[in-house]
Protein backbone atom coordinates (compact mmCIF):
# COMPACT_ATOMS: atom_id res chain seq x y z
CA UNK A 1 0.00 0.00 0.00
CA UNK A 2 1.09 3.43 -0.88
CA UNK A 3 1.71 6.36 1.99
CA UNK A 4 2.40 9.52 2.04
CA UNK A 5 6.03 10.30 2.92
CA UNK A 6 6.00 12.74 5.04
CA UNK A 7 3.32 15.33 5.91
CA UNK A 8 3.61 19.02 7.76
CA UNK A 9 0.21 21.07 8.16
CA UNK A 10 0.60 24.35 9.88
CA UNK A 11 -1.11 28.26 9.27
CA UNK A 12 0.57 30.93 8.42
CA UNK A 13 0.18 33.82 11.00
CA UNK A 14 -0.89 37.41 9.99
CA UNK A 15 2.74 38.61 9.35
CA UNK A 16 3.37 42.52 8.48
CA UNK A 17 7.03 42.25 8.01
CA UNK A 18 7.14 42.00 4.01
CA UNK A 19 10.38 39.63 3.43
CA UNK A 20 11.91 38.52 0.32
CA UNK A 21 10.03 35.11 -0.60
CA UNK A 22 12.48 32.42 -0.50
CA UNK A 23 15.28 34.75 0.50
CA UNK A 24 18.63 34.13 -0.69
CA UNK A 25 19.62 32.42 2.79
CA UNK A 26 18.16 29.35 1.61
CA UNK A 27 21.19 28.50 -0.05
CA UNK A 28 22.42 26.87 2.83
CA UNK A 29 19.92 24.39 2.11
CA UNK A 30 22.09 23.26 -1.25
CA UNK A 31 23.72 20.25 -0.69
CA UNK A 32 25.61 17.62 -2.94
CA UNK A 33 27.09 18.69 -6.45
CA UNK A 34 26.02 21.82 -7.46
CA UNK A 35 25.81 21.04 -11.17
CA UNK A 36 22.71 18.93 -10.57
CA UNK A 37 19.01 19.78 -10.82
CA UNK A 38 18.00 15.87 -9.47
CA UNK A 39 17.37 15.19 -6.03
CA UNK A 40 16.61 11.74 -4.86
CA UNK A 41 13.48 10.96 -4.98
CA UNK A 42 11.47 10.00 -1.89
CA UNK A 43 9.62 6.27 -2.18
CA UNK A 44 5.97 6.77 -3.25
CA UNK A 45 3.92 6.28 -0.70
CA UNK A 46 -0.35 5.86 -0.32
CA UNK A 47 -1.86 8.97 1.28
CA UNK A 48 -2.46 8.32 5.12
CA UNK A 49 -4.44 11.05 6.99
CA UNK A 50 -3.00 13.84 8.33
CA UNK A 51 -2.74 15.47 11.18
CA UNK A 52 -4.89 18.62 12.54
CA UNK A 53 -3.25 22.20 11.77
CA UNK A 54 -1.25 23.53 14.20
CA UNK A 55 -3.48 26.94 15.30
CA UNK A 56 -2.35 30.05 13.55
CA UNK A 57 -0.41 32.22 16.33
CA UNK A 58 -2.57 35.52 15.38
CA UNK A 59 -6.12 35.48 14.62
CA UNK A 60 -7.30 35.26 10.68
CA UNK A 61 -8.82 37.91 8.94
CA UNK A 62 -12.52 37.16 8.88
CA UNK A 63 -13.99 36.10 4.90
CA UNK A 64 -10.40 34.88 3.73
CA UNK A 65 -10.61 31.47 2.04
CA UNK A 66 -8.57 28.03 2.97
CA UNK A 67 -6.55 27.54 0.74
CA UNK A 68 -3.64 24.14 1.46
CA UNK A 69 -0.64 23.80 -0.41
CA UNK A 70 0.71 20.40 -1.50
CA UNK A 71 4.48 20.48 -1.98
CA UNK A 72 5.83 17.66 -4.37
CA UNK A 73 9.82 19.41 -4.81
CA UNK A 74 11.20 20.22 -8.29
CA UNK A 75 13.07 23.83 -8.43
CA UNK A 76 10.25 26.28 -7.04
CA UNK A 77 11.97 24.11 -3.91
CA UNK A 78 15.14 24.20 -4.57
CA UNK A 79 18.53 26.15 -3.71
CA UNK A 80 22.08 27.00 -5.74
CA UNK A 81 25.08 27.56 -4.46
CA UNK A 82 24.75 31.53 -5.14
CA UNK A 83 22.09 34.45 -6.24
CA UNK A 84 24.18 33.73 -9.98
CA UNK A 85 23.00 29.98 -10.05
CA UNK A 86 19.29 30.43 -12.07
CA UNK A 87 19.94 26.94 -14.12
CA UNK A 88 22.75 24.92 -11.94
CA UNK A 89 20.97 23.81 -9.06
CA UNK A 90 19.78 21.10 -6.87
CA UNK A 91 15.91 20.84 -7.05
CA UNK A 92 13.62 19.43 -4.32
CA UNK A 93 15.72 20.88 -1.30
CA UNK A 94 13.67 23.78 0.43
CA UNK A 95 10.77 21.72 2.75
CA UNK A 96 7.10 22.95 2.27
CA UNK A 97 7.63 25.14 6.08
CA UNK A 98 10.23 27.25 4.56
CA UNK A 99 9.09 27.17 1.49
CA UNK A 100 5.90 28.96 2.46
CA UNK A 101 7.46 31.20 5.15
CA UNK A 102 9.74 33.00 3.21
CA UNK A 103 6.52 34.48 1.53
CA UNK A 104 4.25 36.30 4.27
CA UNK A 105 2.47 38.12 2.09
CA UNK A 106 0.70 35.08 1.59
CA UNK A 107 -1.13 35.68 4.82
CA UNK A 108 -3.10 38.60 3.42
CA UNK A 109 -4.29 36.27 0.73
CA UNK A 110 -6.44 33.15 2.43
CA UNK A 111 -5.53 31.03 5.08
CA UNK A 112 -2.89 28.82 3.87
CA UNK A 113 -1.86 25.43 5.47
CA UNK A 114 0.83 23.03 3.61
CA UNK A 115 1.76 19.02 3.51
CA UNK A 116 4.68 17.79 2.01
CA UNK A 117 3.75 15.40 0.14
CA UNK A 118 7.28 14.24 -2.07
CA UNK A 119 10.29 16.01 -2.19
CA UNK A 120 11.32 14.91 -5.81
CA UNK A 121 12.68 16.18 -8.83
CA UNK A 122 9.46 15.93 -11.16
CA UNK A 123 11.37 14.55 -14.13
CA UNK A 124 11.26 11.24 -11.20
CA UNK A 125 7.52 11.33 -11.18
CA UNK A 126 6.09 8.03 -11.65
CA UNK A 127 2.16 7.22 -12.42
CA UNK A 128 2.57 5.46 -8.60
CA UNK A 129 3.00 9.19 -7.43
CA UNK A 130 0.53 10.74 -9.81
CA UNK A 131 -2.07 8.01 -7.90
CA UNK A 132 -1.07 9.01 -4.76
CA UNK A 133 -1.00 13.19 -4.99
CA UNK A 134 -4.66 12.75 -7.33
CA UNK A 135 -5.70 10.85 -4.45
CA UNK A 136 -5.23 13.48 -1.46
CA UNK A 137 -6.01 16.28 -3.51
CA UNK A 138 -9.80 14.75 -4.24
CA UNK A 139 -10.05 13.66 -0.30
CA UNK A 140 -8.62 17.83 0.20
CA UNK A 141 -11.59 19.19 -1.68
CA UNK A 142 -13.94 16.95 0.14
CA UNK A 143 -13.48 18.85 3.33
CA UNK A 144 -15.79 21.77 4.12
CA UNK A 145 -12.77 23.82 5.68
CA UNK A 146 -10.86 23.72 2.47
CA UNK A 147 -11.90 26.03 -0.76
CA UNK A 148 -9.14 25.70 -3.06
CA UNK A 149 -5.65 23.34 -3.71
CA UNK A 150 -2.14 24.42 -4.81
CA UNK A 151 0.19 22.06 -5.90
CA UNK A 152 4.14 22.71 -6.03
CA UNK A 153 5.61 20.79 -8.49
CA UNK A 154 8.92 20.99 -10.75
CA UNK A 155 8.43 21.99 -14.22
CA UNK A 156 9.70 18.94 -16.38
CA UNK A 157 6.31 17.10 -15.63
CA UNK A 158 3.97 19.49 -14.32
CA UNK A 159 2.18 19.73 -17.42
CA UNK A 160 1.41 16.29 -17.41
CA UNK A 161 0.46 15.92 -13.49
CA UNK A 162 -2.17 19.05 -14.15
CA UNK A 163 -3.59 17.21 -16.61
CA UNK A 164 -4.26 13.98 -14.71
CA UNK A 165 -5.59 15.91 -11.68
CA UNK A 166 -7.90 17.68 -14.09
CA UNK A 167 -8.71 14.41 -15.92
CA UNK A 168 -9.22 12.57 -12.06
CA UNK A 169 -10.29 14.57 -9.48
CA UNK A 170 -14.20 15.42 -9.29
CA UNK A 171 -14.44 19.15 -7.64
CA UNK A 172 -15.66 22.57 -8.66
CA UNK A 173 -12.95 23.67 -6.37
CA UNK A 174 -9.61 25.58 -7.57
CA UNK A 175 -7.04 23.19 -8.35
CA UNK A 176 -3.71 24.81 -9.00
CA UNK A 177 -0.27 23.51 -10.37
CA UNK A 178 3.05 25.99 -9.99
CA UNK A 179 6.12 25.78 -10.31
CA UNK A 180 9.04 27.78 -11.04
CA UNK A 181 11.79 28.20 -14.02
CA UNK A 182 14.63 29.42 -11.08
CA UNK A 183 15.35 28.30 -7.52
CA UNK A 184 14.25 30.61 -5.01
CA UNK A 185 17.99 31.54 -4.30
CA UNK A 186 18.61 33.04 -7.48
CA UNK A 187 17.99 36.76 -9.00
CA UNK A 188 14.84 37.42 -10.27
CA UNK A 189 13.97 34.07 -8.93
CA UNK A 190 10.15 33.57 -10.42
CA UNK A 191 8.54 31.24 -7.70
CA UNK A 192 7.62 33.30 -5.09
CA UNK A 193 4.83 35.33 -7.27
CA UNK A 194 3.93 32.43 -9.02
CA UNK A 195 3.28 30.72 -5.64
CA UNK A 196 1.35 33.88 -4.59
CA UNK A 197 -0.53 34.32 -7.96
CA UNK A 198 -1.02 30.23 -7.47
CA UNK A 199 -2.79 30.83 -3.92
CA UNK A 200 -4.80 33.72 -5.27
CA UNK A 201 -6.21 31.99 -8.01
CA UNK A 202 -7.35 28.79 -5.66
CA UNK A 203 -8.88 31.22 -3.03
CA UNK A 204 -10.83 32.63 -5.91
CA UNK A 205 -14.59 32.00 -6.32
CA UNK A 206 -14.13 33.40 -9.86
CA UNK A 207 -11.98 29.97 -10.68
CA UNK A 208 -14.52 27.65 -9.41
CA UNK A 209 -15.73 25.09 -12.28
CA UNK A 210 -12.88 26.16 -14.94
CA UNK A 211 -10.70 22.57 -13.99
CA UNK A 212 -7.17 22.21 -12.94
CA UNK A 213 -5.19 25.53 -14.27
CA UNK A 214 -1.57 25.79 -14.03
CA UNK A 215 0.16 29.42 -13.27
CA UNK A 216 3.37 30.89 -13.92
CA UNK A 217 4.68 33.72 -15.96
CA UNK A 218 1.67 35.82 -14.71
CA UNK A 219 -0.74 33.57 -16.80
CA UNK A 220 -3.22 31.59 -15.71
CA UNK A 221 -3.19 28.24 -18.16
CA UNK A 222 -5.88 25.34 -18.50
CA UNK A 223 -4.13 21.79 -17.83
CA UNK A 224 -5.11 20.19 -20.71
CA UNK A 225 -3.50 22.81 -23.09
CA UNK A 226 -0.29 24.33 -21.27
CA UNK A 227 3.51 22.55 -21.62
CA UNK A 228 6.84 23.38 -21.30
CA UNK A 229 8.16 24.78 -24.20
CA UNK A 230 11.52 26.05 -22.94
CA UNK A 231 13.63 25.51 -20.55
CA UNK A 232 15.41 28.42 -19.50
CA UNK A 233 13.39 31.00 -19.21
CA UNK A 234 10.62 32.15 -17.60
CA UNK A 235 7.66 32.25 -20.18
CA UNK A 236 8.08 28.35 -20.26
CA UNK A 237 4.68 27.32 -19.96
CA UNK A 238 2.48 28.16 -23.17
CA UNK A 239 -0.27 26.76 -25.09
CA UNK A 240 -0.89 26.78 -28.68
CA UNK A 241 -5.00 27.99 -28.07
CA UNK A 242 -3.44 30.54 -25.33
CA UNK A 243 -4.00 31.63 -21.57
CA UNK A 244 -7.33 31.57 -19.85
CA UNK A 245 -6.24 34.62 -18.29
CA UNK A 246 -4.07 36.65 -16.33
CA UNK A 247 -3.25 37.26 -12.48
CA UNK A 248 -2.00 41.03 -11.93
CA UNK A 249 -1.19 42.11 -8.48
CA UNK A 250 -3.77 39.12 -6.86
CA UNK A 251 -6.96 40.11 -9.06
CA UNK A 252 -7.64 37.34 -12.02
CA UNK A 253 -8.58 38.45 -15.63
CA UNK A 254 -10.49 36.44 -17.36
CA UNK A 255 -10.72 35.87 -21.27
CA UNK A 256 -11.64 32.57 -22.24
CA UNK A 257 -13.31 29.04 -21.01
CA UNK A 258 -11.82 25.57 -20.89
CA UNK A 259 -14.64 23.22 -23.63
CA UNK A 260 -13.23 19.93 -23.15
CA UNK A 261 -14.66 17.74 -20.63
CA UNK A 262 -12.62 17.94 -16.76
CA UNK A 263 -13.33 17.35 -13.37
CA UNK A 264 -16.66 17.09 -12.37
CA UNK A 265 -17.42 16.54 -16.21
CA UNK A 266 -15.18 13.72 -16.62
CA UNK A 267 -16.24 9.78 -16.47
CA UNK A 268 -12.71 9.13 -14.74
CA UNK A 269 -12.83 9.28 -10.84
CA UNK A 270 -9.74 8.96 -8.96
CA UNK A 271 -11.17 7.37 -6.17
CA UNK A 272 -12.11 4.38 -8.01
CA UNK A 273 -8.70 4.14 -10.19
CA UNK A 274 -5.90 1.82 -7.91
CA UNK A 275 -3.40 1.49 -10.77
CA UNK A 276 -2.88 2.38 -14.42
CA UNK A 277 -1.95 0.10 -17.43
CA UNK A 278 1.18 0.52 -18.96
CA UNK A 279 1.08 2.67 -21.96
CA UNK A 280 4.50 3.69 -23.64
CA UNK A 281 5.49 6.16 -26.18
CA UNK A 282 7.59 5.78 -29.38
CA UNK A 283 9.50 8.48 -30.93
CA UNK A 284 10.13 8.73 -34.52
CA UNK A 285 12.43 10.00 -36.80
CA UNK A 286 14.75 9.32 -39.93
CA UNK A 287 15.99 5.72 -40.48
CA UNK A 288 14.00 4.48 -37.08
CA UNK A 289 13.58 1.34 -36.52
CA UNK A 290 10.83 -1.19 -34.85
CA UNK A 291 12.91 -2.60 -32.05
CA UNK A 292 11.29 -0.03 -29.42
CA UNK A 293 7.85 -1.39 -30.64
CA UNK A 294 8.78 -4.94 -30.01
CA UNK A 295 10.23 -3.86 -26.85
CA UNK A 296 7.16 -2.71 -25.49
CA UNK A 297 4.73 -4.99 -26.81
CA UNK A 298 6.91 -8.21 -25.09
CA UNK A 299 6.71 -6.22 -21.82
CA UNK A 300 3.33 -6.12 -21.99
CA UNK A 301 2.53 -2.55 -22.90
CA UNK A 302 -1.24 -2.26 -23.18
CA UNK A 303 -1.07 0.83 -25.76
CA UNK A 304 1.91 2.46 -27.35
CA UNK A 305 1.87 6.06 -28.34
CA UNK A 306 3.57 7.00 -31.71
CA UNK A 307 5.03 10.39 -31.93
CA UNK A 308 5.04 10.86 -35.56
CA UNK A 309 7.01 13.32 -37.87
CA UNK A 310 4.10 16.11 -39.21
CA UNK A 311 0.83 15.32 -39.23
CA UNK A 312 1.28 12.07 -36.79
CA UNK A 313 3.30 10.24 -39.44
CA UNK A 314 4.47 7.00 -39.62
CA UNK A 315 7.66 5.34 -41.50
CA UNK A 316 6.82 2.45 -44.11
CA UNK A 317 8.85 0.05 -41.94
CA UNK A 318 7.06 1.42 -39.05
CA UNK A 319 3.68 0.71 -40.03
CA UNK A 320 4.17 -3.18 -40.20
CA UNK A 321 5.04 -2.59 -36.59
CA UNK A 322 2.27 -1.04 -35.17
CA UNK A 323 -0.01 -3.23 -36.85
CA UNK A 324 1.38 -6.79 -35.32
CA UNK A 325 1.17 -4.70 -31.90
CA UNK A 326 -2.60 -3.77 -32.53
CA UNK A 327 -3.28 -7.70 -33.89
CA UNK A 328 -1.85 -8.44 -30.77
CA UNK A 329 -4.53 -6.22 -28.58
CA UNK A 330 -1.90 -3.80 -28.09
CA UNK A 331 -4.02 0.05 -28.62
CA UNK A 332 -2.34 2.30 -31.22
CA UNK A 333 -1.86 6.37 -30.91
CA UNK A 334 -1.36 8.13 -33.55
CA UNK A 335 0.48 11.38 -32.35
CA UNK A 336 3.13 13.46 -33.76
CA UNK A 337 6.40 15.66 -32.05
CA UNK A 338 5.50 18.90 -33.34
CA UNK A 339 4.85 20.89 -30.10
CA UNK A 340 1.32 22.77 -32.70
CA UNK A 341 -1.23 21.85 -34.75
CA UNK A 342 -3.09 18.60 -34.24
CA UNK A 343 -3.26 14.77 -35.89
CA UNK A 344 -6.07 14.56 -38.49
CA UNK A 345 -7.70 11.36 -38.40
CA UNK A 346 -7.51 9.35 -41.86
CA UNK A 347 -5.06 11.61 -43.08
CA UNK A 348 -1.21 10.08 -43.25
CA UNK A 349 -2.65 7.25 -42.56
CA UNK A 350 -5.73 4.68 -43.05
CA UNK A 351 -6.89 5.02 -39.01
CA UNK A 352 -9.99 3.54 -39.63
CA UNK A 353 -8.62 0.55 -42.08
CA UNK A 354 -5.86 -0.07 -39.50
CA UNK A 355 -7.97 -0.02 -36.12
CA UNK A 356 -5.99 2.75 -34.54
CA UNK A 357 -6.89 6.35 -32.87
CA UNK A 358 -5.31 9.38 -32.82
CA UNK A 359 -4.17 12.01 -30.53
CA UNK A 360 -5.79 15.04 -31.76
CA UNK A 361 -3.56 18.12 -30.32
CA UNK A 362 -2.73 16.39 -27.39
CA UNK A 363 1.61 15.42 -27.03
CA UNK A 364 2.44 12.17 -26.46
CA UNK A 365 3.34 12.56 -23.15
CA UNK A 366 -0.24 13.96 -22.16
CA UNK A 367 -1.89 11.08 -24.88
CA UNK A 368 -0.03 8.31 -22.70
CA UNK A 369 -2.33 9.32 -19.57
CA UNK A 370 -5.58 9.55 -21.54
CA UNK A 371 -4.92 6.59 -23.01
CA UNK A 372 -4.17 4.74 -19.51
CA UNK A 373 -7.03 6.00 -18.16
CA UNK A 374 -9.42 5.24 -21.09
CA UNK A 375 -8.15 1.96 -20.87
CA UNK A 376 -9.42 1.50 -17.33
CA UNK A 377 -12.79 1.86 -18.60
CA UNK A 378 -12.45 -0.19 -22.37
CA UNK A 379 -10.66 -2.01 -24.96
CA UNK A 380 -12.49 -0.36 -28.05
CA UNK A 381 -10.60 1.94 -30.16
CA UNK A 382 -13.87 3.93 -31.35
CA UNK A 383 -14.54 4.43 -27.48
CA UNK A 384 -10.95 5.38 -26.81
CA UNK A 385 -11.33 7.96 -30.00
CA UNK A 386 -14.39 8.79 -28.71
CA UNK A 387 -12.57 9.83 -25.02
CA UNK A 388 -9.62 11.78 -27.49
CA UNK A 389 -12.48 14.08 -29.00
CA UNK A 390 -13.81 14.83 -25.70
CA UNK A 391 -10.69 15.17 -23.28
Amino acid sequence: MLQVSQVARWRLPALTAVTLAVSLSLGACASGPQNTQAAAATPAVAAAPAAAPMAASQPAQQGMRNVVVLATGGTIAGAGASAMNSATYSAAKVPVDKLLAGLPELSKVAQVRGEQVFQIASESFTNDNLLVLAKRVSALVKQADVDGVVVTHGTDTLAETAYFLSLTVHTNKPIVVVGSMRPGTALSADGALNLLNAVSVAAAKDAEGKGVVVTMNDEIQTARDVNKDVNIKTNAFQSQWGPLGMVVEGKNYWFRAPVKRHTMQSEFNIDNISSLPAVEVVYSYGNVPRTAIDAFVGTGAKAIVHAGTGNGSVADRIVPALQEARSKGVQVIRSARVPYGFVLRNAEQPDDKYDWVVAHDLRPEKARLLAALALTKTNDPKEIQRIFWEY
